[in-house]
């Protein structure tokens, strides 16, 4: 238990620092930093674009509307926020929710990368098409949604990434909603697959 709750204080201890130490210019226009919300020893982390306003409030991910929708998601698989750890590939709220610059993104990446190689997940979850871009910039998410993606990736070495559409984008669109309540309904299946390979 003990070696437990050290995980839980070491991603404290990263998400501190980086608070302090992150370049990205994104910090000058925030509120605070939205580092990351969950379980330091899950299976599961789950990756979006970055913090809305919401999101810039509270200092937690995913707590609008599409947060919801995610709760909503991770019941149908019996998992809670509390099972999963769910982050942004930003952890400063781009102005007015335009989308992240790449340099923000790349300012932002060590800290993200720390935080995957601490909690050491089985299954990394991208949500939408900019946590894919950051990772697979080669890909569409039209195309590898609801796919395993099994890669080498710098600073994380190799892992498994599912690419599933945003919660925000599907809230609204009937057909891209129901694609992407069926890819999530896969996670488990998947989560065991991987668990077998690794």
């Amino acid at each position: 238990m003990a070696a437990i709750n050290d995980k839980k204080g070491r991603l404290n201890e990263i998400n501190e620092r980086w608070k302090k130490d992150c370049a990205c210019a994104l910090r000058a226009t925030a509120t605070q930093a939205v580092p990351g919300d969950g379980n330091a020893n899950a299976d599961i982390v789950f990756i979006g674009e970055g913090p809305g306003r919401d999101e810039d409030i509270q200092g937690k991910p995913f707590v609008g509307a599409a947060g919801k929708f995610l709760n909503q998601m991770l019941g149908t698989i019996k998992l809670d926020r509390n099972d999963v750890y769910i982050t942004n590939v930003v952890k400063y709220r781009p102005p007015n929710n335009r989308d992240p610059l790449p340099d923000e993104v790349e300012s932002c990446y060590p800290w993200l990368t720390e935080q995957i190689n601490l909690i050491d997940p089985k299954l990394i979850v991208l949500l939408g098409r900019h946590a894919l871009e950051r990772f697979f910039p080669e890909e569409k998410i039209s195309n590898v949604h609801g796919k395993i993606l099994r890669r080498s990736v710098r600073g994380l070495g190799k892992r498994d990434f599912y690419a599933l559409y945003h919660p925000a984008a599907a809230l609204y669109n009937g057909s891209m909603r129901a694609t992407l309540i069926e890819d999530f309904k896969k996670i488990p299946k998947i989560l065991k697959k991987s668990a077998s390979i690794n």
